[in-house]
């Protein structure tokens, strides 16, 4: 029998059911439902993992026609899913996060037992897992909806699952108020989209925004850029990812960061690109400008950061930022009638999505593994961990790699088409407008350079040196499944950065299906060892090529050591410590030296808040005890959400009062509100 990618789906869908139910039975018995949940969490990972890459290397466009999945009880409603060339990619990342992450879990999970109930983390991570790929292959607006619903709740519960910790309560509350926000503006700028088209299918809805009116088309765009927006993290609605993410387990975290922020994307990506149709200039000048500022803010805020889980989360609005980049230049370019750059800058958005959703998976896994030995996310507590957990540390620096965008890895090779699509795009316009591509350009290689010093400082605080705790003197290597989790990321992250042009063919059905256009003929040179650009001048950049002639170099030091030195006498000693007694933790460069240049050139923005206090004995020269605090605070925080939320209370307080408990008050309110309803109406 052929397998289908339709039959691989459902068998995927019903996998995370089976497994989310066998949580719940399996409540009082930790053991057998840690296997089970996250056992059949990986199978179902696989299946989809296989349908996604059946569908894409089909080469249809279109994709599976759309089927219904059940008739429910309400009439008119039918929920379907559409299984199309977007919807397939999307798949592919969600499927192969699920499938690794679910391996880590079987061995993270055993550090709740006896603490906490393990069935219930196995059930919704399932759960979770269900509601994701239900809302990516959604084929109408009513299960889109309610799987992103299910989603946000799941998220929640997740994040919330340490509930007893005040700064876990206080992280769910607020994920879950930023959900409901976005969850407003989708349903608002959807509403938009069913007045035009009067149906709620996908396939109605296609390139809908050719029938309404440019008022409407511009208010759906700034609904669906908030609402979408919030869930990805975007500046300034980002505010719950930094919050959210490190108290959430790391399984979930790296979940979150991989997949669940990816949602915003698909629901941006399916919108303006299938739904709204030719875009206003304007729009693209929008999302690369959100861009360009996201990826910026979000690199300096996570150098400052000493908290691992905290810094990784900061990074996720990084990329996300360059993510829209991409995407805001191949807005433009739609605009300006150029479609194969739009088809390049598309190619870089997504390629990066997926780019991310690995190197980001594998780093919250890491993280993860060191909070398992070392039980502390302050990276100040660290140190020496390369020594008690070499396999950890060496996948955690492939990561490192990947993110900082140096070759011949993943993150530099979807990076490199970004700086493609935005350098090209300088001559595609006449007005000034075209400045913003350089300008985005040049904040992208700042952005860069950044990352590499934040990841040099993450890694450097972490994993050398020597221990600055107890916890780090004692930690030990994790479990083999959690180490299979991170390889498997580890090992996307190498295959991603040596054979871009062999994905890049992937991406042909929906670059097909989105733009009608294909570019793997034209950014594959040399059968395949070489990815270009589409013009002459835009250079050319072989990874596969880097790779082989850093391995072709790599015995020539090895022949040198065997003909002059093979017989040299090697003498092992101490690290030379300047003529000291001997080095201690407290001569290591801390997390906080480490970015105190960064803090100096950029104290405009930072504004950070520092306190000395001192005691002397008999002098001023003479100091007893010496105390520094210094810490940053988030301008956006300090700015726009603490005097909303200061406004917020007080204006509640005020209509408090309405709420007076008497029957005639509340029968008033309903009138009222009927008669201003039917006024409206008319």
């Amino acid at each position: 029998m052929n397998l289908t990618p339709a039959m691989l789906l459902l068998v995927s869908l019903c996998g995370y059911a089976i497994g989310a139910a066998g949580g719940m039975l399996l409540l009082r018995r930790e053991r057998p439902a840690n296997v089970w949940c996250f056992g059949v969490a990986a199978l179902s990972g696989l299946s989809g993992l296989l349908a996604a890459l059946l569908m894409l290397a089909g080469g249809t466009g279109t994709g599976i026609p759309q089927f219904e999945l059940f008739r429910p009880l309400l009439p008119y409603i039918h929920f379907s899913v559409r299984l199309d060339a977007l919807s397939a990619f999307f798949l592919l990342i969600v499927s192969l996060l699920g499938l690794a992450i679910s391996l880590f879990s079987l061995g993270y999970a055993k550090g709740f037992f006896g603490r906490k109930n393990v069935g219930v983390l196995g059930a919704l991570f399932n759960a979770l897992l269900l509601a994701t790929t239900t809302m990516f292959v959604a084929g109408d607006l009513w299960l889109f909806l309610i799987a992103w619903e299910l989603m946000a709740l799941t998220a929640f519960c997740l994040v919330s699952f340490e509930h007893e910790k005040a700064e876990t309560r206080k992280a769910g509350v607020l994920y879950f108020i930023m959900s409901h926000i976005d969850a407003g503006c989708i349903i608002l700028g959807f509403l938009l989209l069913f007045q035009a088209s009067g149906d709620y299918s996908f396939t109605s809805l296609h390139d809908i925004g050719a029938k309404m009116s440019p008022g409407k088309r511009d208010a759906a765009f700034l609904l669906f850029l908030v609402g979408f927006g919030i869930k990805a993290g975007i500046v300034p609605l980002h505010i719950w990812l930094p919050a959210a993410h490190p108290v959430a387990p790391s399984n979930v975290s790296a979940l979150m960061s991989g997949v669940i922020i990816k949602t915003g994307i698909y629901g941006f990506t399916r919108v303006c690109f299938d739904f709204l149709g030719t875009p206003p200039l304007w729009w693209g000048v929008t999302v690369l400008t959100v861009g360009t500022i996201s990826a910026v803010l979000g690199v300096l805020y996570a150098l400052m950061e000493h908290d691992l889980k905290r810094l990784l989360a900061y990074h996720s609005i990084e990329n996300i930022g360059i993510i829209l980049m991409g995407l805001g230049a191949a807005l433009m370019f739609l605009h300006t009638g150029h479609p194969l750059l739009a088809t390049l800058g598309l190619i870089a958005g997504l390629y990066h999505t997926i780019n991310h959703a690995t190197f980001k998976g594998l780093l919250f896994l890491g993280a993860g593994a060191v909070l398992h030995a070392t039980h502390t996310r302050n990276m100040e507590e660290m140190g020496g961990l390369i020594k008690r957990m070499p396999q950890t540390a060496f996948f955690f620096l492939v990561g490192a790699v990947a993110i900082s965008a140096l070759p011949p890895l993943n993150g530099f090779v979807s990076e490199w088409l970004t700086y493609q699509a935005l350098l090209q795009g300088f001559g595609t316009t006449e007005s000034l407008m075209r400045l913003i591509f350089p300008l985005s350009g040049a904040m992208l290689a700042l952005t860069g350079a950044l990352a590499a010093a934040c990841f040099v400082k993450a890694f450097g605080i972490t994993f050398l040196a020597q221990p600055r705790s107890a916890h780090a003197e004692h930690a030990h290597e994790v479990s083999l499944t959690m180490r299979l989790g991170m390889g498997l990321l580890a090992a996307v992250c190498v295959v991603l950065g040596l054979f871009p042009t062999q994905f890049v063919r992937l991406l042909d059905p929906l670059t097909q299906q989105i733009i009608g256009q294909q570019l793997s003929a034209q950014l594959s040179l040399a059968n395949g060892l070489v990815l270009g650009s589409l013009t002459a001048k835009g250079g050319t950049v072989s990874t596969l090529g880097l790779a082989s002639m850093a391995l072709c170099l790599l015995p020539i030091p090895f022949g040198l050591w065997w003909v002059f030195a093979r017989k040299t006498k090697v003498r092992r000693g101490p690290t030379w410590d300047c003529g000291q007694r001997g080095l201690t933790p407290r001569m290591e460069y801390t997390a906080t030296g480490f970015s105190k240049p960064i803090r100096m050139v950029f104290k405009a923005l930072f504004q950070p808040h520092r306190e000395v206090q001192r005691e002397y004995d008999f002098s001023p020269y003479f100091a007893k005890n010496l105390r520094f605090e210094s810490h940053v605070e988030e301008v956006f925080e300090r700015r726009i959400y603490r005097p909303a939320r200061i406004l917020i209370l007080r204006a509640s307080r005020r209509i408090r009062t309405l709420q007076a408990g008497s029957v005639h008050a509340y029968l008033l309110y309903i009138f009222v509100t009927l008669l201003a309803l039917l006024l409206f109406a008319s």
